[in-house]
């Protein structure tokens, strides 16, 4: 690198759909040396301001009463979201949008890349271990096999 040239090294990396578990392993990296109490919150999931209403039970306090702590919590699930959705493409955004917190996200993301790569480990597979069958013509290979690499 010249001198004159500089690096963002927080600039998250992007999940363009493919290899989650490198992506992961860069994002959860990156979160952690920004700050660890942001990782903490996508792990362990936001501890959102509440207070307590007339029968005596928990509900969401209400934006105009935060005070200083409140606002800082709500922050830092902010920054853990803002984080997330600025490195993954319009697809991922889509299945996350509606998510009220970082580790919903996350939860989300995480579930959603681990049932697509066990999909392709499944059709990889069966691309390499591909034979015609005793009891099929040549055209019914064919489209299983189309079937197959479309898939993929």
């Amino acid at each position: 690198m010249n001198s004159g040239e500089s690096q963002n090294i927080s600039k998250p990396p992007f999940f363009d759909g493919n290899n989650y578990n490198h992506w992961k392993s860069k994002m959860t990296i990156l979160i952690q040396s920004l700050d660890y109490n942001l990782w903490d919150l996508i792990v362990d999931g936001p501890d959102f301001p509440t207070t307590t209403n007339e029968n005596g039970e928990k509900v969401p306090k209400p934006r105009t009463r935060y005070n200083d702590e409140d606002r800082k919590r709500v922050q830092m699930n902010a920054k853990s979201k803002y984080i997330i959705i600025c490195s993954i493409n319009s697809n991922d955004f889509n299945r996350v949008s509606s998510c009220v917190s970082a580790k919903e996200i996350w939860d989300r993301l995480e579930g959603t890349n681990q049932v697509k790569e066990a999909k392709i480990s499944m059709l990889v597979h069966d691309y390499e271990m591909f034979t015609m069958n005793g009891n099929e013509d040549i055209k019914t290979m064919f489209t299983r096999f189309t079937n197959i690499t479309n898939a993929l």
